[in-house]
């Protein structure tokens, strides 16, 4: 009997939610913390957790920054530091298919995760970007991912980049280690 109790209190606790723990170095340094949506955007939260288990993540720029709109990283093709590739940060994803949109009713406020795409709603693959501040304009637009919940102090301090495209020139800031969190 007390087997089937603790089955049942088991079965009615919330489910453990995924998270990322990103570490940053550069002008930002320091961990952002972020927990996934995966009811939201099941397949999305899939694709980025495979990839940060890989470390594919591990040693990605912060390639596109963008003052009061949001910081984007994640190619983990031609993102990477020391690679001699960082002129092409942006251009790149994974050796993985691209997935199709999950677009949600979640909004784009301050610190959401949302995934990076082409002009093609169906072409996210493994760039992402965090808010710096809420943008309307995304809603229903680009797949919601996840939510910061520690850790914006270091997004706030996160190179900026120049221009409309918020291209980063320079030394920019890294993700040095992504890891995964239950």
């Amino acid at each position: 009997m007390r087997k089937l109790a603790v089955l049942f209190a088991l079965m009615a606790s919330p489910a453990l939610a995924t998270g990322l723990q990103i570490d940053v170095s550069g002008k930002a340094n320091g961990t952002i913390k972020i927990d996934l949506l995966e009811d939201v955007a099941p397949k999305h939260v899939e694709r980025i957790t495979a990839l940060a288990r890989e470390g594919a993540y591990d040693g990605v720029a912060f390639h596109r920054v963008i003052s009061g709109f949001m910081a984007q990283t994640g190619d983990v093709e031609f993102g990477r530091v020391g690679s001699g590739n960082l002129g092409y940060a942006g251009t790149g994803g994974s050796d993985r298919p691209d997935l199709k949109s999950e677009f949600s009713d979640q909004p784009f406020v301050r610190g959401t995760l949302g995934m990076a795409r082409s002009s093609s709603p169906h072409s996210a693959n493994s760039q992402f970007f965090i808010m710096f501040q809420s943008a309307p304009h995304l809603d229903g637009q680009y797949t919601v991912v996840g939510q910061v919940t520690e850790g914006m102090e270091v997004v706030d301090k996160i190179k900026r980049g120049s221009g409309q495209s918020g291209s980063v020139s320079g030394k920019p800031d890294v993700m040095t280690k992504v890891t995964v969190t239950d």
